[in-house]
């Protein structure tokens, strides 16, 4: 998944103009990237050549924002004798991981294999920075649920190991819901009645916080709606972020804020966690990996949680979202231990047993297209333990095969994510309408990618 607190990097300008199809539909990338070597180089890299010649492990590095992850990277180490992965832990937000790694791509001493967001793979590769590795993990491309795995696939090249999803669904406080005579709420009217009823039972208390610096919470609230905000029409990017779908989703917000049923305010900030531990704040929509947050920053709240679907805008569907798409694991232009970088990205997120600790650890839901074997989707018992008992991947299962996953990525998701957080905040703070925010960011998208030279209509 793509961290909450991990909007893509900046990079470069560049001039060269880039159409739709290319980036959409994975066509001739190489003329924007300068290319994609699947071969090793001795110059530059994130770690030197030495081992390979000397009988030494490879030395690789691996950059990544999940917490605990590091229990896959030492599975991996204590399983291997001739790769020995030493993690990075990247800082979030667009001044840190995603800058950090395209700078020294540039530079020419990248970290080996990365984690990066499906929704920013697109700039990744305008940017020349994601190596080739066809040859080393194309046979595997049947272990993978297929969408996730072509969202690293571009010119019918692999340029990236998919690691797992963001399906959505809603986290609750079952013990304030049963006080209340409330159950999850399965429609989005229900969720208003709920509100309501939550806001009247306690001064302090909110059924949610209106999360308006999280773009892609906003993103996966408009995409479960049913809109389509990127689209390729030729060879055009088509910009729509004006359409009926957004606009009843954000209507309905509108109506939360107004009437003072939901908190305004950033979440994963000190307020929202203090709120959420205090029971302040009862829900949290978000993807499944939001459930090591919330065990890991609540825990004296334990038992008291419960996972649903979305609430749904026509009774008796089951449509959901996901949170950034997801991410994937990918080797960086410039490594010098291509083969081997591509076999530990491979191997962290097909294995059984690595993939059963990423699960665990908050990482998302697992890329690989047999869950039968991934020991923490059947029994979990910390996870299943703070959830009052409940398998919540049961509810996450049913989230993950309901994400419309024809969703477009666009480029310039940089400029997508800061555009919306800071119109969606000028909204709220000047009290002007949150449909005017989405109009805003259609034509800041319209404006920044024409002057990147791509094709664009609105």
């Amino acid at each position: 998944m793509s961290h909450p607190l991990n909007p893509p990097g900046r990079r470069r300008r560049r001039t060269l103009a880039v159409t739709a199809t290319t980036l959409a539909l994975g066509l001739a990338l190489t003329a924007c990237s300068g290319g994609g070597d699947s071969s090793s180089s001795s110059s530059g890299g994130g770690s030197d050549d030495t081992g390979a010649a000397s009988g030494a492990p490879v030395e690789l590095i691996y950059q990544s924002w999940v917490p605990n992850i590091d229990q896959a990277v030492d599975a991996f180490n204590a399983a291997h004798d001739d790769i020995e992965v030493t993690l990075e832990t990247i800082t979030a937000g667009p001044d840190g991981g995603y800058a950090k790694m395209l700078s020294a791509v540039q530079a020419g001493n990248p970290a080996d294999v990365a984690q990066v967001g499906y929704d920013s793979l697109p700039d990744f590769m305008t940017a020349g920075a994601l190596a080739d590795i066809t040859d080393h993990v194309g046979d595997a491309e049947g272990d993978f649920t297929a969408w996730q795995w072509q969202s690293g696939v571009f010119a019918d090249r692999v340029h990236a190991v998919p690691q797992a999803s963001g399906p959505v669904g809603q986290f609750y406080r079952k013990d304030v819901f049963d006080e209340l005579g409330l159950a999850a709420p399965t429609t989005w009217d229900e969720y208003y009645a709920a509100a309501k009823a939550i806001r009247a039972s306690s001064p302090d208390r909110y059924i949610a916080a209106f999360a308006y610096n999280q773009a892609p919470w906003l993103i996966a609230l408009a995409q479960q709606s049913g809109a389509q905000w990127f689209t390729v029409e030729g060879d055009s990017w088509k910009v729509d972020l004006t359409d009926p779908d957004t606009q009843r989703m954000a209507e309905f917000w509108q109506r939360l804020v107004d009437e003072d049923l939901v908190k305004v305010e950033p979440d994963l900030s000190n307020e929202w966690y203090a709120d959420l531990q205090a029971g302040n704040v009862v829900s949290w929509m978000s993807g499944s990996w939001a459930a090591a947050i919330l065990e890991g920053n609540a825990p004296d709240t334990a038992g008291t949680w419960a996972a649903a679907e979305m609430p749904q805008w026509t009774a008796g569907e089951h449509v959901s979202a996901s949170w950034g798409g997801g991410s994937a694991n990918v080797v960086l232009q410039g490594s010098a231990h291509v083969a081997e970088a591509a076999e530990f990205a491979l191997w962290l997120n097909s294995d059984p047993a690595s993939v059963s600790i990423l699960n665990s650890v908050g990482a998302g839901w697992p890329a690989v297209a047999d869950h039968s074997a991934i020991e923490s989707l059947q029994d979990d018992p910390d996870t299943f333990a703070f959830f009052g008992g409940q398998n919540i991947y049961d509810t996450f299962a049913v989230a993950d095969a309901n994400v419309d996953t024809s969703w477009k990525w666009p480029p310039l998701v940089s400029t997508l994510y800061s555009s919306l957080t800071d119109n969606v905040k000028a909204s709220v703070d000047g009290g002007t309408p949150l449909v005017d925010a989405f109009a805003a960011t259609e034509e800041d998208m319209v404006a920044a990618l024409d002057a990147k030279g791509i094709n664009v209509t609105s």
